[in-house]
């Protein structure tokens, strides 16, 4: 039996296959584009704390403008599978499929895309599994936790040729884009160094001790989430608070560096750094997890063909006490861009008087504004429908529509996976990590890094 989608296509085809003969068109590529006026059929991947909260909310203040409808959602745990069931069928107005996982969701013959909203671990795996079956993706990031997913992933996206946006929602902010037009056309010189930091003071952050109590072995499928890590027994904290725990999750690296490190990547054109020191620990909350509540990391970017040129940046993150906030600063020789108060200043800038004492050019930066409309980024576990994340959710669900690239694609993803691994690889084993370009694998102390 043909879906709504084939019938209405052929039906499209057969009417009007004279006007498609004239324009050059084939008729099998007509029948692979998205009519402007075709509905695209979404469905959810993992009702997650993040879905629910952030990119569904989003999606919907978007859907009826843009002809978009959710129509399905996966989950492997039953609660959350009926929990989302609900949820999108009082937003959608329609009944809602609830299914008990992918292979079920993939079944349905008019799903167009999917929204990916599962464990960090896993996001690689759904996206391989989603682009497999001929859907566009919105992938939660961070996208990759070990590089084995990674190279998997982008050669299977690239192969596709399916439209992806991974959640770096940065890369769709007026700031940020004014930031990196002002870098890339040489107004701000040459990078000399970049901090980030990102502190918060939310000891509940990442724990679920109510549901741990309540979920139970038999209400998930606890093989299938797994995907593809070592074979482990079940454990309700694994399951429900897996930021906390390697190699479910690489922790802070993973969860919030990706967001900062991506800018470095966009704003630069390099596409991962030489190398990566890094040192933390559990020092406040000592609960059970592995994964630190403070870290620090130092990375050296510049081109591999020049080791004399380049720039430093440090990453730090604490759980424990919130002062300074989130922080993306950018110096140069003659200011400073400060994109969480949306500024460009001279600030720390060489004089001109310095500059004649030393017989050079000071190159002094005037302070202004980034951008007309200030788009600062959400620290908060619950960010609502922020503006940054509906932009980003705008800019995929326009592109799947106009089969243009997004904001946030493959590649970006690939390159930010590397940066947290070197990260993660350098915490783990107290080395300093590289990147191989051959081989693409983060090296320690001569050999790759394997969870």
């Amino acid at each position: 039996m043909k879906s709504r989608r084939e019938f209405l296509k052929e039906s499209l085809l057969t009417t009007a296959g004279v006007t498609i003969s004239a324009m050059g068109v084939s008729a099998s590529s007509y029948a692979r584009i998205i009519g402007a006026n075709d509905r695209v059929n979404v469905g959810l991947v993992g009702f997650s704390d993040r879905a629910r909260q952030t990119l569904l909310p989003c999606f919907f203040s978007n859907h009826k403008e843009l002809n978009f409808d959710l129509i399905a959602v996966s989950d492997i745990w039953n609660r959350r599978r009926e929990e989302g069931k609900a949820y999108l069928q009082q937003k959608a107005g329609h009944d809602v499929k609830a299914c008990v996982n992918n292979d079920e969701l993939y079944k349905i013959k008019d799903l167009d895309a999917v929204i990916v909203a599962t464990a960090d671990f896993q996001h690689a795996y759904h996206t391989i599994e989603a682009v497999g079956n001929r859907m566009d993706v919105y992938c939660e990031k961070p996208f990759a936790e070990t590089m084995d997913d990674a190279r998997k992933a982008l050669k299977a996206v690239k192969a596709s040729g399916k439209i992806f946006q991974v959640g770096t929602q940065r890369r769709s902010g007026d700031s940020y884009h004014a930031a990196n037009n002002f870098i890339k056309e040489g107004k701000f010189g040459p990078i000399a160094m970049v901090e980030m930091t990102w502190n918060v003071n939310q000891p509940g952050r990442w724990r679920r001790p109510k549901l741990v109590n309540e979920i139970r072995e038999s209400d998930v499928d606890w093989q299938r989430f797994l995907a593809g890590r070592p074979k482990d027994s079940w454990d309700p904290r694994k399951y429900l608070e897996y930021r906390l725990f390697w190699p479910y999750s690489s922790g802070i690296f993973g969860q919030w560096m990706t967001h900062q490190i991506d800018t470095v990547h966009w704003f630069t054109g390099l596409q991962h750094p030489r190398s990566a020191v890094a040192n933390g620990g559990i020092y406040m909350w000592k609960d059970g997890r592995t994964n630190a509540d403070t870290i620090t990391a130092v990375f050296d970017y510049g081109p591999e063909t020049d080791p004399n040129s380049g720039f430093q940046v440090s990453y730090s993150s604490r759980f424990s006490n919130s002062a300074g906030g989130i922080k993306e600063m950018y110096y140069s020789n003659g200011g400073t861009i400060d994109i969480d108060k949306n500024k460009i200043t001279p600030t720390g800038g060489m004089t001109e008087r310095e500059a004649q004492e030393m017989g050079l050019h000071a190159n002094l930066l005037p302070e202004m504004s980034l951008a007309a409309t200030e788009t600062k980024a959400a620290t908060a576990a619950n960010m609502g429908g922020d503006p940054l994340t509906n932009a980003h959710m705008r800019n995929w669900m326009q592109c799947v529509r106009d089969r243009k690239p997004a904001n946030a694609p493959i590649e970006a993803a690939y390159s930010h996976s590397i940066a947290l691994i070197m990260a993660n690889a350098a915490y783990r084993t107290g080395l300093k990590a590289t990147f191989d370009e051959k081989t693409q694998e983060v090296m320690v102390g001569g050999k790759p890094f394997i969870m």
